[in-house]
């Protein structure tokens, strides 16, 4: 009796065992499983990373580079401003959002060529060509942030000085003399006009469909942006409207067209990033590409440019150093860029990634 009970307590302890290494063994295979998701998540995203880097273009390529250049300036000089954090964190979304940008147009772009044009397929296309205005627009924005990036002095006396030596005056209070309100609203208007050169060139262009010279313009522009935005980190400039406050006999008087401006100017004004002039460098890249693809349009266009760029010495915005400057950069953003594009495989063929 007494060994039948025995017997009967180890079958049962045996079956407890066994139970317990079950539910062990289970558990072990739980994480196993788990674990060996994390290899393939990271599979997955490399593989999402590498595509959307595969649909990037030139002109993505000269984005990104500056985003990771301005991220390690900002990194490095992180004790210079006040949120430095933020301002990687914006840098990083925005990096994102473009490779995001880039992977699904071209997924949509591959899938109209198997199945159709879509509603989709247009939206995603039409946004791969145009988002690059809003990008510049965030660079010269976050401009007004790294300011002090390097030194937290304002270097507008030397540029001053330098006017002067050029000119014999300060020019833009020499040029009060001839203010008039025509003239005001003649000014302000040509003023306005940069926002429209790229647009005026990328948007015929795009209607024509003619890919490469497209992207081709919007590269000059990156390069040429790139290389003064850099500048205006390590050398901050004002603007005379700041750095002369008080020098002028009164405000410039004008119509609909100057109230626009001052609009404008009151909710978007970046304080510094005058040097050098990133309307004229934009203008000026646009410009020679115009005269690359559309030599007719760089005509029509180049008279309002040389108005412009008088233009920003009238209002008070530039100094003259700071239209040179602008000159200087635009060309390079167009020379730079050309070879850029001309690099084997810098543009993937349009039928690849651009169109539909």
């Amino acid at each position: 009796m007494k060994d039948a009970k025995m017997r009967e307590w180890r079958g049962q302890s045996l079956d407890s065992n066994w139970a317990a290494a079950g539910e062990f063994d289970s558990r072990v295979a739980v994480l196993s499983g788990t674990e060996s998701e994390a290899p393939r998540v990271w599979q997955t995203l490399k593989g999402q990373i590498a595509q959307a880097w595969a649909a990037c273009g030139a002109f993505e390529w000269m984005a990104l580079a500056y985003l990771c250049l301005s991220s390690l300036l900002i990194f490095t000089f992180a004790e210079n401003l006040e949120h430095p954090w933020r301002l990687l964190g914006a840098q990083a979304l925005v990096a994102a959002m473009v490779l995001t940008l880039c992977r699904v147009q071209a997924f949509s772009a591959a899938k109209a060529r198997r199945q159709g044009v879509t509603f989709a397929s247009r939206w995603w296309h039409f946004w791969r060509f145009w988002y690059p205005h809003l990008f510049f627009l965030f660079c010269f924005e976050e401009l007004a942030h790294l300011m002090t990036l390097f030194t937290p002095h304002w270097q507008d006396a030397k540029l001053i000085a330098l006017d002067y030596w050029l000119t014999g005056v300060h020019p833009s209070i020499w040029l009060e003399q001839f203010a008039t309100t025509p003239r005001n609203e003649f000014m302000q208007l040509v003023y306005l006009s940069y926002f429209t050169y790229l647009l005026i060139l990328g948007g015929t262009l795009y209607l024509r469909r003619e890919w490469q010279a497209y992207w081709s313009v919007m590269t000059y522009s990156m390069v040429g942006y790139m290389i003064g935005y850099c500048i205006a980190m390590f050398f901050p400039i004002q603007s005379p409207w700041f750095a002369m406050a008080g020098s002028w006999k009164a405000e410039l008087a004008g119509g609909p067209v100057t109230a626009t401006v001052n609009f404008i100017e009151h909710f978007g004004r970046v304080r510094g990033a005058a040097f050098p002039s990133e309307h004229v460098a934009g203008a000026t890249a646009a410009l020679w590409g115009a005269w690359k693809f559309r030599r007719t349009m760089f005509w029509v266009l180049l008279p309002v440019f040389l108005f412009m760029c008088v233009s920003t010495i009238w209002g008070r915005y530039h100094y003259v150093a700071d239209v040179l400057g602008g000159l200087t950069t635009g060309s390079l953003g167009f020379l730079i860029g050309s070879w850029i594009m001309k690099r084997q495989g810098a543009v993937k063929p349009a039928s690849e990634i651009y169109s539909c």
